[in-house]
């Protein structure tokens, strides 16, 4: 019997439930796996009306009611109503729900940027599933370990885009799973073992259903950037998101007027939710999915959807800012364009307002939380050179020394903060945490930024060994543990190289045994042990010693000064992209 045949077996619930077994128990908001926040502050953002105990079901069923006609998403030529949207949620969540899927359950989301995406994210937020927001890029490595530390049931997926067979990849992802039962492709013929989403289709939700999410419940895992290893799952429960999306859209002025188009990677927490997709939808305007961000798709689709606001990454905005200039794009329906990610460099900033006809808005946040934007009153100086101030005044933000002693303003220190809908602990995660927040609950970012007495933040620098390589975060430390792996390699070191499109690139110094490997095998071997492509080094270099420091550790900073005179020759003069730096 085909995996298709069997899904479409009428089996009853029960069965389905005996059929799978012992389960992972539900995750309880508040427990050492999912730390919240304390009761009396909980109760306070209560009273404050910050938290309302609206979940996202919830929230879409009040829009659907609302706009029922209206436009809600767009792509891949498919026009769905706010109707149809919270239809095809329900259905989602019906048929989780017969498939064995549990209010609490994981559920590993990989998906393109395509309505589907917000169908399936939808209904698994209706069920109560808690999806763990995967990105097109991760291949199997990062996949394994969102699967396993979270124990999920289920991974979502789509069959073959930009040359990778992800159907395939779910395969090798089962197999290292074990929690892994379901695994469920948009693909009218999955492989043998899987389901095609089709099959989840058509039944609705049952309106008797117990099983529905509360406002505290977990919602959602974000993904952090990670510092030294693979990502840190983020919880986000329906109270924080929702709170977070709501503020965000208010800030930004979203209304049903708004046609957003999804450039960024959906599941991303800056096109998600800030405001992004869910801040559109909360507002009752119109979602418009990019398959692409490269300035000839995006920049066809803002003209011929009127898009009125996006938002982008530094390296993204110096890329169309070149196609504007030597194109003839209609982007006079455009009034807001969002940068964030990484720094938007001043000089960068200053040109697109004219370019575009759109008000620029910084943007910095973290999936973690805090969120910072300029505002329309904000001067041009504040708004090409500071990345915003937080939105809501529940954010609490303090810039403190190496001593944890707040710094005078204007001074650089390292940023904290804690609020409303600033997590209080990683998923799983009590060592890591333990450093990651202090005693009194303030998120330790790892930026380093200076606050001006108006409250506006300007990012310097990071605290934390984390690689900003045009918005997506490398850890030097994952990428370390694949290259030592190599057999004529001995020791390695990631460091991030300035680079003027992607604001730093990933350069890997390596020692080896006997003659070195060439860059582009190095390159090659790290590919193919399954990780994203933006992790794989643009560069390798390599060194007979690592200089160190007074303590006999790496020192990074000297190896990232060395390569940086090195890979940055000056005007007129050879620039080596595989430098041999031994001494």
């Amino acid at each position: 019997m085909s995996a298709r045949d069997d899904a479409a077996a009428p089996v009853r619930r029960d069965e389905f439930a005996a059929a799978l077994g012992p389960r992972p128990s539900i995750d309880v908001v508040g427990s050492p796996e999912v730390p919240t926040w304390p009761v009396d502050v909980a109760a306070g953002y209560r009273d404050a009306g910050y938290w309302t105990g609206e979940t996202f079901g919830q929230m879409l069923r009040t829009r659907a009611l609302e706009h029922g006609g209206r436009e809600a998403v767009v792509g891949g030529g498919q026009r769905w109503t706010y109707d149809e949207l919270d239809r095809r949620a329900d259905e989602l969540a019906g048929g989780l729900a017969r498939l064995g899927v549990r209010r609490g359950d994981r559920v590993v989301v990989q998906l393109p940027n395509e309505p589907v995406f917000l169908e399936v994210l939808l209904g698994c937020l209706r069920r109560g599933a808690v999806p763990v927001m995967a990105l097109p890029a991760h291949r199997s490595s990062e996949l394994l370990h969102f699967a396993r530390h979270s124990e999920a049931v289920a991974l979502i997926t789509t069959g073959r885009r930009a040359g990778c067979d992800h159907a395939a990849l779910a395969e090798e992802v089962q197999a290292g799973a074990p929690f892994l039962r379901e695994v469920i492709v948009d693909d009218p013929a999955p492989r043998p073992g899987q389901r095609a989403l089709d099959d989840l289709r058509g039944d609705g939700l049952d309106p008797d259903a117990h099983w529905l999410p509360n406002g505290p419940d977990l919602a959602l895992l974000q993904l952090s950037g990670g510092t030294t290893g693979l990502s840190k799952l983020i919880p986000r429960t329906h109270d924080d998101y929702r709170y977070s999306v709501q503020v965000s859209a208010e800030v930004c002025g979203f209304g049903p007027q708004t046609r957003y188009l999804c450039a960024l990677p959906a599941a991303h927490n800056f096109p998600l939710s800030s405001p992004g997709t869910l801040g559109t939808l909360w507002a009752g305007g119109t979602v418009v999915m990019c398959p692409s961000p490269d300035p000839r798709t995006a920049l066809d689709l803002i003209a011929a959807e009127r898009i009125t606001v996006t938002g982008i990454v530094p390296p993204l905005a110096l890329a169309w800012l070149d196609a504007l200039s030597g194109g003839t794009w209609d982007t006079s329906s455009l009034e807001l364009l969002q940068v964030g990610g990484a720094k938007l460099d001043a000089d960068v900033a200053a040109r697109i307002e004219p370019a575009f006809g759109a008000r620029l808005q910084q943007v910095f946040g973290m999936a973690e939380g805090l969120v910072n934007y300029t505002r329309p009153e904000d001067s041009p100086e504040v708004t090409f050179r500071t990345q915003g101030r937080p939105m809501s005044p529940g954010d609490e933000v303090r810039v403190v020394d190496e001593a944890g002693q707040p710094v005078a303003p204007g001074e650089a220190g390292a940023l904290q903060t804690r609020g409303p809908y600033t997590i209080r602990g990683y998923y799983r995660a009590p060592e890591h945490n333990a450093t990651a927040f202090t005693d009194d609950g303030f998120y330790v970012t790892g930026d380093l930024v200076e606050q001006t007495p108006s409250g506006h933040l300007t990012v310097v620098g990071r605290a934390k060994e984390q690689i900003n390589r045009g918005g997506e975060k490398v850890a030097p430390g994952e990428v370390e543990h694949h290259l030592l792996a190599h057999p004529d390699v001995v020791d390695a070191c990631v460091i991030g190289l300035p680079d003027p499109q992607l604001g730093e690139r990933t350069c890997a110094v390596l020692l080896t045994r006997g003659a070195p490997p060439t860059a582009a095998s190095v390159r090659r071997f790290v590919r193919e042990r399954g990780v994203a492509a933006f992790k794989v080094p643009d560069r390798v270099a390599f060194v007979d010693a690592f200089p160190t420091t007074g303590v006999g550790k790496v020192s990074r900073r000297d190896l990232r000064a060395l390569l940086t005179a090195q890979l940055l020759a000056p005007a007129g003069e050879p620039a080596h992209p595989e430098p041999d730096v031994r001494r």
